[in-house]
Parts: structure tokens; sequence; C-alpha cells
């Protein structure tokens, strides 16, 4: 599983995907071949699923961020997750528990044309939308567990 040094890469990562292979190395105290080798097996065991780049939507246009609930039948699934993997303002879609069955992260430039998106979903369901006023905590990586290999 993960030791001491994994787990300190995909915290440096998390924080700056650019970092180069020689810093990391120095950050952990080990070779950039051996660092090299341990985000390609990193990766290989989809630990480390691809490196992002974070941007400032609203300098890119997207001044309105929402989360929408959907509620989806089962049945229904099988024409939604096409439906929503096809949308370019999604940023993420989850499927979760309770009154609804989806919750979904979306940008657009204007409520207009967040109302025209919320119409089309309601294809599918019933939907409650919330608008972001701000963002306190904005997206940030998470600090891997720290399980023993007993587990």
């Amino acid at each position: 599983m993960l030791d001491k040094i994994d787990r300190k890469l995909i915290e440096l990562l998390q924080s700056n995907a650019r970092i180069s292979i020689k810093r990391l190395a120095q950050e952990v105290f080990l070779s950039a071949p051996a660092v090299s080798a341990r985000l390609e097996r990193l990766e290989k065991l989809k630990i480390i699923t691809g490196y992002t780049a974070s941007v400032d939507y609203v300098k890119l246009g997207y001044h309105i961020m929402a989360f929408i609930n959907l509620e989806v039948a089962p049945s229904e699934k099988v024409v939604f997750y096409p439906f929503i993997q096809k949308c370019p303002n999604v940023i993420e879609c989850n499927c979760i528990t309770g009154n609804y069955s989806m919750l979904i992260k979306v940008a657009f430039p204007s409520t207009v044309e967040l109302d025209t998106f919320v119409g089309q979903l309601q294809q599918f369901g019933h939907t409650q939308t919330q608008i972001v006023f701000s963002t306190p905590v904005p997206h940030r990586g998470i600090k891997p567990a720290d399980y023993s290999e007993e587990q």
C-alpha cells in the first residue's frame, strides 16, 4: 500500500501539480529516478488519476456557480448519465443519498443560461438549485489516509 513517502508525494502534487521531479525528490529525500518510479506505480494503481490546473472561473467568464439537486429515477440513469457527461458546464456530478439522487456542480456565465440548463434537467426529475455566493474553502486536496500494511 502507501508508505509515508507515497503520501508525501501525493500531498505535494495536490498542492502543486507542476512541481518538478527534482523538487519532489528533494522534499522526500530520494533520487529523481526513485521518485519517478513511485509516481509511475501510483499512476498504474490509479491512485494518481491525473494532473490538473486550478482556474478562476470568474476570470474565465463564469460568474454563476451553483449546486443543483436532482431526483432521477433509477430507470432514468441509463439516459441521464450520457446526457450529463456531455454537458460542458457541469464541473461535477455525484450520485448521493437523501431526498435527491444527484448533486451537480455547475458554472455558467449568467443566471439565464443556468435557468435554461435547469429546465433541461427537469426532463429527468424534480430539481432544487442553490447559487453560490462565496467559497470560504475552495477545492483542495485531501491528506492520504495513514493505513498500516495490515489493514
